[in-house]
């Protein structure tokens, strides 16, 4: 298999989202892969206007930052990116890794990570081969035991070409916790403790976050 690798490259993880807010779910997954895969760091790039959430609310720039910020403080693995808050226009991964490719050139692998249900759906992204050029892996994370289809990679491959030797499968924690139900949750005034930071949290109400139902 052809490998984009190099044994003096950086290796480094990109996890992407709105983080809306950044929850425990974000922060095992990330957490998961960056051990199993020996990563010098994941790096989480939240979302400035992504383009399938066009016509959706979505909490200011600055209270996800600043919640993202609270809630990798005490993980020295993570790091973020303001790549994409920072750039005009819609949010496409393309465009995101081809900014950070310039920022590292050839001395950085890039990892990205997806949830294994996004899988299916990426062939239908904005230019996905050129995502994939921008990769070393697409690192794909599934919930522990689960039994991959023999036949879907060979069908992934045949709807986006290329993904099959860059796709690495992760197994890792699997929590049922959104950033939806989040929200939902604090505008019913109910309880969002243990799903998220306490920092984080604290910040939710400080800031009275999310008190109107989406």
């Amino acid at each position: 298999m052809k490998s984009h690798e190099s044994d003096r490259a950086r290796r480094v993880g990109i996890l992407g989202g709105t983080f809306d807010p950044v929850h425990y779910g974000h922060l095992v997954i990330a957490e998961e892969v960056r051990a199993a895969l020996a990563l010098a760091e994941v790096i989480f790039v939240p979302t400035g206007d992504p383009p399938h959430k066009q016509g959706e609310h979505i909490t200011a720039a600055r209270h996800r930052l600043a919640m993202l910020e609270l809630a990798l403080a005490a993980n020295p693995g993570f790091s973020l990116s303001l790549v994409d808050i920072d750039r005009p226009g819609p949010s496409y991964t393309v465009e995101t890794l081809k900014l950070l490719r310039a920022q590292w050139h050839k001395a950085t692998d890039i990892y990205f990570i997806i949830g294994w249900d996004s899988l299916e759906d990426f062939p239908t992204w904005y230019d996905p081969g050129g995502i994939l050029e921008q990769l070393a892996h697409l690192v794909a994370v599934h919930r522990p035991g689960y039994t991959e289809d023999p036949f879907y990679r060979e069908r992934l491959e045949q709807r986006a070409p290329g993904i099959a030797e860059r796709l690495l499968a992760v197994p890792a924690p699997q929590l049922e916790i959104s950033a939806t139900d989040l929200r939902q949750r604090v505008a019913a005034g109910r309880p969002i403790k243990y799903q998220l930071p306490e920092t984080v949290e604290r910040y939710i109400y400080e800031h009275q976050l999310y008190q109107k139902a989406d």
